[in-house]
């Protein structure tokens, strides 16, 4: 049976961060092909001499070739990325009688569970970011569990151990620049976007189109 990897991250999943949108998304990679992906990218990073981790807050000038031809080997491979968009001031969890956690945890419902294949299993990792990951990682499995004949495995990871989750975060990263920090002017960031843009041929300004594997973005409309 094939299993696939999912790599999660969440970016401006805060309530009170001040920022217009929150963004959960994944990088699902088949797991016979990790090792392939990892060993070219780990060959990318030696070519642009690029010692750090991968992730949207590093991307710069001087790196912006390194950072390029990442996104184009991503686009190139059948690595796969989605992500779930929500509006904040959309939200009322009054109306629904539940607080933004719940709103999170059901936003990772919707984001995992999408078009999954029953003849396939899922590896699923989350980016352990605070004292809450554990917490996170158990209520999530209690989420999935009815669904736990798919998804085989759920965990915390840290980023610097998985390229994979690094990529996730490059992605997440740009989608949520170009949503939350539009007034921002960072030129290597700004150019990495229109990449994106061209080879998704998307705006990532609205969800994507039903059938769209490589690149799936879903807008969430809470009114």
């Amino acid at each position: 049976m094939k299993t696939f990897n999912m790599y999660c991250d969440e970016s401006c999943h805060l309530e009170n961060d001040h920022k217009p949108y929150m963004l959960i998304g994944y990088t699902s990679v088949a797991y016979n092909q990790l090792e392939g992906h990892n060993e070219r990218i780990k060959n990318l990073k030696k070519k642009h001499h690029y010692y750090g981790e991968i992730k949207w807050s590093n991307v710069s000038a001087s790196q912006y070739d390194f950072y390029k031809e990442l996104i184009e080997y991503f686009f190139a491979t059948d690595i796969a990325f989605r992500a779930i968009i929500v509006k904040k001031m959309q939200v009322d969890n009054q109306r629904f009688s539940q607080d933004f956690d719940d709103l999170y945890y059901k936003m990772y419902y919707q984001l995992l569970n999408h078009n999954k294949d029953s003849r396939f299993t899922y590896n699923v990792y989350l980016d352990i970011k605070d004292t809450l990951s554990a917490h996170k990682v158990r209520r999530l499995k209690d989420i999935l569990n009815i669904k736990m004949g798919v998804f085989r495995n759920v965990q915390n990871i840290h980023s610097k151990e998985s390229l994979m989750m690094q990529l996730t975060d490059l992605l997440l990263g740009a989608l949520s620049y170009n949503l939350n920090d539009s007034d921002k002017k960072v030129s290597a960031k700004r150019s990495l976007i229109e990449r994106i843009k061209h080879h998704s041929d998307q705006t990532l300004e609205a969800s994507s189109r039903y059938a769209e594997n490589k690149m799936n973005l879903f807008f969430i409309e809470l009114r």
